[in-house]
């Protein structure tokens, strides 16, 4: 089979984001197993303990949250019903729902909520130990009222944008006992979710059964969720279409079988159901190594990757140049005003290399450094190559470095043994719950998706926290523009391409990407067509 013509590709790129309606007179059918494509295996599942879509497309089925988004993108309650807030931003509370069991027949109460707030939100989740730093306490008068203090204010609306993805709750009676990170129960969970954990065979699959005391009224409809470890994209394509896969998620699909999938009438290659998952691709530095934490060389590195040719040639119309770590689709914080970037300028690299004493030695080589590309997604695997070609035009080697997930995850944010690294961060509604924690200093070390880098700021530090206890929001919009300007200025990483996640879905899926991080949530609706 040809490849796609560049038409072709645009004109795929226009029709994937157009909804596909489902007739409303539809009666949901119980039964079946959804079988979904598993690319990328964790080290963990429950989303307690760590904010990652691999973590979520398994564990948010099991475990739930406080709140999700509903289809227009405003928080919704889960786990709890109502909540409050004072004025100065410091108190939030939290009516929690009654009638709620956990899988072992435990009742979830707010003892549960403030244990996970404290132990886990706190103290161990990538994303949550920033934005829960000036968490003082949770208060629990009653076993259905989570009451959250603050000893600086804690904007509401960026608390509600934030629990969807880093306010899943564990329970207290399973975690409290022993290390948290070495439970069993993170790699087979326990939740209050529609399914209930059933097995998990590494390499192969996971299973999790309906739930059948869910909280929810006759739901959920399927009997099953089949999750299959399947690291080969040609591979998972092919189950795909033989219909052992009914769902492959998050661009997971070498990018020509997105392509020819979404052609096939029995799938629907979209965006759809991923707006709340917009990523960048990233370009890290270790400032550890003195070449790299000079800025000339970081800005001549910039200067070296033709962004819009490799977007052209590589990711078609589903990516376009990036302008900094807020990307377009923030409404509410995307800056206005033109800030720094680093167009295509080959003349300029050298000059700026050549100034940064950084010479060409023998063969024209001037440094050698690694790149540890992620294994989450082919677009990753291109830019390394990419990445090496273009930076040997002006005398920097590049050894591509690549290992699986866990392997990836270790050496970059715990054993910090990289000197470039690239991968993909996700901007989860406010700049607050996933992305001011790749800059801000004193995450711990091994939290995934954060700043590793060798890197600190002190005046950055500042505008981010600021920014997160500003209440006023254009203030807060302000602070971020200003963050903005001086993250590119800096440089401590780049983020120069920005995409949303593309899914594909076997048509027989009912209620399928009804939400923006549809892929990511509860699937308590989820019906499939027979």
């Amino acid at each position: 089979m040809s490849e796609p013509t560049r038409r072709e590709m645009l004109l795929l790129g226009a029709t994937a984001m157009l909804p596909v309606p489902v007739a409303a007179q539809e009666t949901p059918r119980r039964g079946g197993a959804l079988t979904v494509h598993f690319a990328t295996e964790q080290r963990i599942l429950n989303p307690s303990l760590q904010a990652s879509t691999g973590v979520y497309i398994v564990g948010g089925k099991i475990q739930e949250a406080l709140l999700d988004l509903d289809a227009q993108g405003n928080p919704v309650g889960v786990l709890a019903e109502s909540w409050e807030s004072a004025p100065d931003g410091l108190t939030h509370t939290f009516r929690l729902r009654r009638g709620v069991s956990w899988h072992d027949g435990k009742p979830f109460t707010s003892a549960d909520v403030q244990f996970t707030a404290m132990e886990m939100w706190k103290k161990i989740l990538n994303y949550g130990t920033t934005l829960q730093q000036f968490l003082t306490e949770v208060q629990t008068p009653d076993p259905h009222t989570a009451v959250f203090k603050y000893e600086k204010p804690m904007p509401q609306g960026l608390l509600l944008r934030a629990l969807p993805d880093l306010g899943y709750v564990s329970p207290k009676h399973v975690f409290e006992t022993g290390d948290i990170r070495q439970n069993p129960a993170n790699t087979a969970p326990i939740g209050t979710g529609p399914f209930k954990f059933v097995q998990y065979e590494r390499g192969q699959f996971i299973i999790a059964d309906r739930n059948p005391n869910y909280w929810r009224d006759n739901m959920p409809y399927l009997d099953r969720v089949v999750w299959r470890v399947v690291s080969d994209r040609a591979a998972a394509a092919a189950q795909l279409e033989s219909g052992q896969i009914l769902f492959s998620p998050y661009s997971s699909l070498s990018i020509a079988d997105l392509q020819r999938l979404g052609r096939d009438p029995r799938f629907e290659a979209t965006t759809r159901g991923n707006e709340g998952n917009v990523r960048t691709n990233t370009l890290e530095f270790n400032f550890r190594n003195p070449v790299l934490a000079d800025i000339r060389v970081r800005k001549a590195i910039a200067h070296s990757l033709n962004v819009p040719f490799f977007i052209e040639n590589f990711l078609g119309p589903f990516a376009k140049p990036g302008t900094g770590p807020i990307p377009s689709v923030s409404t509410d914080y995307y800056p206005t005003a033109p800030m720094p970037q680093y167009g295509y300028d080959v003349a300029l690299a050298n000059r700026l290399l050549d100034e940064a004493g950084q010479r060409r030695g023998a063969g024209g080589v001037r440094f050698s450094v690694r790149l540890l590309p992620a294994p989450w997604g082919e677009d990753i695997a291109l830019w390394a190559t990419f990445i090496q070609q273009s930076l040997q035009q002006v005398g920097i080697r590049v050894e591509i470095v690549r290992n699986d997930a866990a392997g990836f995850l270790r050496s970059v944010y715990n054993d910090w043994n990289f000197d470039l690294a690239s991968g993909w961060h996700q901007y989860r509604s406010d700049p607050a719950v996933s992305t001011t924690v790749w800059y801000r200093s004193g995450s711990p070390r091994g939290a995934p998706w954060t700043n590793q880098w060798g890197w600190k700021d002190d005046r950055i530090d500042g505008i981010i926290d600021a920014a997160a206890t500003e209440v006023d929001p254009v203030k807060r919009k302000a602070l971020y523009a200003d963050f903005v300007r001086s993250a590119q200025t800096e440089l401590p990483l780049w983020m120069p391409i920005e995409q949303i996640f593309v899914s594909v879905f076997n048509r027989r899926i009912r209620n399928a990407g009804n939400n923006p991080r549809w892929a990511s949530s509860t699937w308590h609706d989820t019906w499939l067509a027979s």
